[in-house]
């Protein structure tokens, strides 16, 4: 199995390599992020689920101890929500990490063409703590709904609410590291969008 990942490792870098050297950006673009993204899940996420799940429920936790409605075990991953006929755990595993989300992000901006390398970076880190202030954000709704609203609001709160709370937070993210600034550099003949000092 390693042999064939570095493989395909090795095989990526060689297409990316034409790729620039056709000058084909789309397919740069396209073949570098999806790569990217794949060989982040193989190599890091071990790793990055270990290490953003005991930091979700850490932070989780202070939040959950200083509005009384859950508690947190860092140890085991777990959160235990208040209500008020019982309590009901909640497990932080590989979804509710935000792995996936920021990988993705990071994929997307390493071969995204308008920034320069040290733009790249603290857009890296300025994205990568909204995806996990967004993921605190939608764990704390989801055990504010269930405390106040009981144990059947779990499934709603959990699939529905709390996910569309994280991604329109995600698009928000999406749209200023890409959209808006793509749209303020780009230029058409000799007009540029961006803002310029004199």
């Amino acid at each position: 199995m390693r042999v064939l990942v570095v493989s395909l490792f090795i095989f990526w870098i060689y297409l990316l390599t034409v790729l620039v050297r056709a000058k084909l950006h789309f397919f740069k673009f396209l073949i570098g992020a999806v790569g990217l993204f794949f060989f982040m899940i193989i190599f890091f996420q071990k790793f990055a689920v270990m290490l953003l799940t005991l930091w979700v429920t850490v932070v989780s936790g202070l939040i959950g101890d200083a509005v009384g409605y859950f508690k947190s075990f860092s140890d085991y991953g777990l959160i235990f929500i208040n209500t008020n006929n019982c309590n009901i755990s909640m497990y932080i595993d590989y979804e509710c990490s935000g792995v996936i989300e920021i990988f993705a992000y990071m994929a997307l901006l390493w071969f995204f063409p308008l920034y320069n390398t040290l733009e790249k970076i603290m857009y890296t880190v300025i994205g990568a703590l909204w995806i996990f202030a967004a993921n605190i954000l939608r764990i704390v709704i989801i055990c504010s709904i269930v405390h106040y609203y009981g144990d059947s609001t779990f499934y709603f709160a959990h699939t529905i609410f709390g996910r569309l709370i994280f991604y329109i937070l995600s698009i928000i993210l999406y749209f200023h590291v890409f959209t808006k600034s793509h749209i303020k550099r780009q230029k058409v003949g000799n007009v540029s969008y961006e803002y310029t000092t004199k």
